[in-house]
């Protein structure tokens, strides 16, 4: 068995929020990939991503990443924080 760092690669990200405004800019973001969209006014939104491992919920405040194959997956603050750090600062 031996020991592996994660190679050092930039993806594009951004933090998904339950609002018409963070709904619609998740839609635009996910394009050309069909991503779901779950629940309701009342409880809130969430959206389903299709991703090879199956269907994943991206909830209020996790983060919609686009990986280097161009998949998209749902990933937790706390996970998101501990390993990945701002590359190209935003305009």
């Amino acid at each position: 068995m031996g020991k592996y760092r994660k190679r050092p690669v930039i993806i594009e990200a951004i933090r998904f929020s339950d609002t018409k405004e963070g709904i619609a800019e998740a839609l635009r973001f996910a394009r050309p990939t069909p991503v779901g969209i779950l629940g309701d006014e009342r409880h809130g939104w969430a959206l389903c991503i299709h991703t090879l491992e199956g269907d994943m919920r991206c909830e209020s405040g996790d983060w919609l990443i686009r990986g280097v194959a161009g998949e998209l997956y749902p990933c937790k603050p706390n996970i998101f924080e501990v390993t990945y750090e701002l590359a190209v600062a935003q305009t």
